[in-house]
């Protein structure tokens, strides 16, 4: 969503440096959660099926404590090309100040250009919890208990 306007009220507001030239990351509609990232290349870039490339975006933040941005694949691009995001999703801490990069991998049958401007991925700007651990003896009981993968026989 280009103009900015989105559905929540409360907006957080995030330093960015863009050497790309391309539009900031932005929300494609009032109700989305994530922001597309763009691929800055100079050239064409071809990812070979079972190929991984770390794709630079020319974007670099700066995120308050107690935040991360996360990296997550475009569903569009999974489903008709079979290209996600190797590490997804992949965390970027508040403390990171390079350039935010994106691996790529093409689990497709055929070879996938990335060129100058492609939407590559999506990033969501989640807050999160620092914990202390607390180590105990016995931990409350529940229905479910230790079942692990498949306990429910489904």
């Amino acid at each position: 969503m280009p103009n900015g306007n989105h559905y929540c009220e409360k907006r957080m507001r995030i330093k960015i440096i863009n050497h790309s030239g391309h539009a900031l990351p932005a929300y494609e509609t009032s109700l989305s959660a994530g922001m597309d990232l763009r691929a800055f290349v100079p050239e064409t870039v071809t990812v070979q099926p079972m190929e991984r490339k770390m794709i630079p975006t020319g974007i670099h933040i700066e995120l308050p404590a107690g935040y991360e941005a996360q990296v997550r694949p475009r569903s569009g691009l999974a489903w008709k090309h079979g290209i996600t995001v190797l590490n997804s999703p992949g965390t970027i801490d508040a403390d990171y100040r390079g350039e935010i990069k994106v691996v790529l991998i093409n689990f497709g049958s055929e070879a996938f250009e990335v060129k100058n401007g492609d939407r590559i991925a999506q990033m969501i700007i989640s807050r999160f919890e620092t914990i202390v651990w607390e180590p105990v003896s016995e931990l409350t009981e529940t229905e479910r208990g230790s079942g692990g993968y498949g306990h429910t026989g489904v």
